[in-house]
């Protein structure tokens, strides 16, 4: 059993029109579920959020694509967001070339802003080739892992708060955990605006959830 690891940056003229500040105020959305009706044009949706639910609940009233949208709070900066949505033509390209025949999609679909899209599809391998074959040109995909379908599922957005998911980013986007290490602890605390202790802290807090996430606990 195979599976495909991409992360697909989609051209501003297939993302949702939200402007680049609340664009910013998600930290994370993880799509659990979705249903799509052909017939009436509508797909709903089901997804977790990490970001300033206030501004994205603003953002989201003024999206004309959008029906209707309900929110559910976890706490202050995670939620559940249910929403119907007019499928858009932009829609339609990124599902024809990912919901391929013998595929399935592997939830969550990860967007860690509205431009980047981190989703697994499990199958046999000649049909996950025909998903990077099918991507069209104006959307930038990188095979990130291809083998033995080993995930376990569940959703790491609920584990982290705003500021850990927010610190091990910057500490990933710094060098921070390559091998041999490129950034310092001082770059992150640097990036995050806080002393190195306190970067220190978010960070080991955010890797013992992680590896609790990885090991099943």
């Amino acid at each position: 059993m195979q599976s495909i690891d991409l992360t697909l940056r989609l051209p501003e003229s297939m993302q949702l029109p939200v402007p680049e500040s609340v664009s910013a105020a998600v930290v994370r959305e993880e799509l659990l579920s979705w249903s799509v009706h052909e017939q009436s044009e509508r797909v709903w949706f089901l997804s977790l959020v990490v970001g300033d639910r206030d501004a994205i609940r603003v953002a989201v009233e003024d999206i004309e694509a959008v029906r209707r949208s309900e929110f559910a709070s976890i706490d202050h900066e995670t939620f559940y967001v249910y929403a119907e949505m007019s499928v858009r033509d932009a829609d339609r390209v990124l599902w024809t070339a990912i919901e391929q025949p013998e595929t399935v999609i592997v939830p969550p679909v990860v967007y860690t802003d509205t431009g980047t899209v981190q989703l697994t599809v499990l199958g046999e391998q000649a049909a996950l080739g025909r998903i990077v074959e099918h991507v069209p040109s104006e959307i930038a995909v990188s095979v990130e892992r291809v083998g033995e379908h080993r995930h376990t599922n569940g959703s790491l957005a609920g584990r982290l708060t705003h500021r850990q998911l927010e610190a091990v980013t910057v500490a990933r986007a710094r060098g921070y955990y390559e091998v041999p290490r490129d950034g310092t602890l001082a770059e992150v605390a640097d990036a995050l605006d806080c002393s190195e202790s306190a970067a220190s802290t978010l960070l080991r807090n955010a890797e013992r959830h992680l590896v609790n996430a990885t090991l099943g606990h």
